[in-house]
C-alpha cells in the first residue's frame, strides 16, 4: 500500500537512488501544445479595427473641406432662418421664402462686389496714369540731393531690360493657370454652400422631424430646445452685426465725404462690413483701404482717417457693442475674444467667423442647465475688504509717515524756549 500524507493524497515515491523523479508538465505547456482558439480571432478583429480606423481616418481627411461647407452652410441657414420663418408664417412657401431672401443677399452682395471692383480698377488706372509723374518727381528729388544726371528714359529702358522684370512677367504668366483654378474652385465652393444652406433653411422642418424620429421624447426636447436657441442666437449674433455695420458705415461716409475723398459711399460699406464680419483684425482691414485712398488726396487725409477709426472703435467697443448685443448675443468681451482663435486655431478663418455665435449657443443651452444661487451680500464680492481685516497698506504708510513728520515738531514744542 502506497504511503499517504496528512491530506489523504498519495505521497511521491522515492527512487532507489534517492532522487525524486520529474513531474509531469501541464498540458497545453509543452513543445506540441495547441494555439488557444480565441487567439486567431482576437488578432482578425485588431487588424480589422486597425484597418477601420486607418480608413476612417483617410476619408476624414479627404472630406474635410465638403464638411467644412456643410458647417458653413449650416450657421447660414441658422442665419436666414427668422426671416424664412416670418414669411413662412404668412402663408408663402419655404421654398420660395428662402429663394426670395438668397436673391436679396445675391443682390446686395453682386452690387457691393461691384462697386468695389469699379473703385479698385479706377484706382489702379489712374495710378498708371500717374506714374510718369510720379517717376518725374523721384528722379528730381533724386538728382536733387544726391546730384546725379538720371532721365526718365533712361530708368524706363534699364527697367525694360532688367532680368528681374522679365523674371517676373514669365513667372505671372505661369501663375495664371493656378489663379485661375483656385478662382474656379472657390466659385465650387460657393456653390457647394449655397445650395446646401438653401435645403437646410427650405426643409428645417423636415429635417428637425428626421433628427427627432431616431431619438426618444425626452432628447427631442432638448434637441429641438437647442436648435431654437441657435436660431436665435446666430440670427440675433447676425441682426446685431448687420446693424452695427450700417452704424459704422454711416459714420466713416460722412467723414469721408467730408474730407472728399473720393468713392466714399463704397469705402464706407467697406468698412462697415469689414469691420463687423471679420473678427479681431478687421477693424484694422477695414481702415487701410480708406487710409490708402485718402493718402493719395492728401497725406493728412490719410491721418484724420485713422484718428476717426481709433476713436470710432473705443465708441463700439464701450457704448454701442454693449447696448445692441445685451439681447441677442450676450458673452463676455473675453470670451468672445477666446473663442475667436480658438475657432481661428481649429478652423481657420471659417472658424473664426462662426465661433461667436457657436459659443453664445453653447452658453445659452448650458445655463438652462446650470442652477444658479443668490450672491451673499459680502463687500468682498464688489472688490472691498472686509472692515474687520484693518486699514490698507497705503493707509497704514500715510500714517505711518505723518507720525514721523509730526515727531521732531512735537519735540520741538516740548523743549524750553531759550
Amino acid at each position: 500500500m502506497a504511503p499517504t500524507d496528512e491530506t489523504g493524497q498519495t505521497a511521491p515515491q522515492a527512487s532507489p537512488f534517492g532522487t525524486t523523479p520529474p513531474s509531469r508538465p501541464p498540458a497545453g505547456t509543452g513543445p506540441n501544445a495547441r494555439m488557444p482558439r480565441w487567439l486567431p480571432r482576437a488578432m482578425v478583429l485588431a487588424l480589422a479595427l486597425i484597418a477601420v480606423f486607418q480608413l476612417g481616418s483617410w476619408a476624414f481627411h479627404q472630406l474635410i473641406g465638403l464638411l467644412i461647407n456643410i458647417l458653413i452652410a449650416f450657421f447660414l441657414a441658422l442665419a436666414i432662418e427668422p426671416a424664412v420663418s416670418k414669411m413662412a408664417a404668412r402663408g408663402m412657401r419655404r421654398g420660395l421664402a428662402t429663394f426670395l431672401v438668397f436673391f436679396a443677399v445675391l443682390i446686395a452682395v453682386a452690387g457691393f462686389v461691384t462697386l468695389l471692383g469699379s473703385m479698385l480698377a479706377g484706382q489702379i488706372i489712374k495710378i498708371v496714369e500717374d506714374f510718369p509723374n510720379y517717376l518725374d518727381s523721384v528722379i528730381a528729388w533724386i538728382n536733387g540731393h544726391f546730384h546725379t544726371d538720371l532721365k526718365r528714359v533712361d530708368v524706363q529702358e534699364g527697367l525694360l531690360r532688367s532680368d528681374w522684370l522679365r523674371n517676373y512677367v514669365q513667372n505671372s504668366a505661369t501663375g495664371v493657370l493656378d489663379v485661375s483654378a483656385q478662382v474656379l474652385g472657390g466659385l465650387f465652393q460657393l456653390l457647394t454652400i449655397a445650395l446646401f444652406s438653401f435645403y437646410f433653411a427650405a426643409d428645417g422642418p423636415r429635417l428637425r422631424r428626421t433628427i427627432c424620429s431616431v431619438l426618444p421624447p425626452a432628447r427631442q426636447a432638448e434637441v429641438l430646445r437647442a436648435w431654437e436657441i441657435a436660431v436665435d442666437k446666430t440670427g440675433g449674433y447676425i441682426y446685431s452685426r448687420g446693424l452695427m455695420a450700417l452704424v459704422s458705415g454711416v459714420a466713416h461716409y460722412v467723414l469721408l465725404q467730408a474730407l472728399d475723398v473720393p468713392y466714399a459711399p463704397v469705402l464706407a460699406v467697406w468698412v462697415g462690413l469689414v469691420s463687423q464680419f471679420i473678427p479681431t483684425i478687421g477693424t484694422y482691414l477695414a481702415g487701410a483701404l480708406p487710409m490708402l485712398i485718402a493718402f493719395t488726396v492728401d497725406p493728412w487725409y490719410a491721418l484724420w482717417v485713422l484718428v476717426f477709426v481709433v476713436i470710432y472703435q473705443q465708441f463700439e467697443n464701450y457704448v454701442l457693442q454693449p447696448k445692441l448685443t445685451s439681447k441677442t448675443v450676450d458673452i463676455h468681451p473675453a470670451v468672445a475674444f477666446g473663442s475667436v482663435i480658438a475657432g481661428t486655431a481649429l478652423l481657420g478663418a471659417v472658424g473664426a467667423l462662426i465661433a461667436i455665435p457657436a459659443v453664445a449657443t453653447l452658453q445659452a443651452f448650458l445655463g438652462a442647465y446650470v442652477k444658479r444661487y443668490d450672491v451673499t451680500d459680502d463687500p468682498r464680492v464688489h472688490g472691498h475688504r472686509k472692515g474687520g481685516d484693518g486699514p490698507s497698506p497705503v493707509t497704514r504708510a500715510r500714517a505711518l509717515w505723518e507720525h514721523r513728520r509730526q515727531g521732531p515738531q512735537d519735540s520741538a514744542d516740548d523743549s524750553p524756549s531759550s
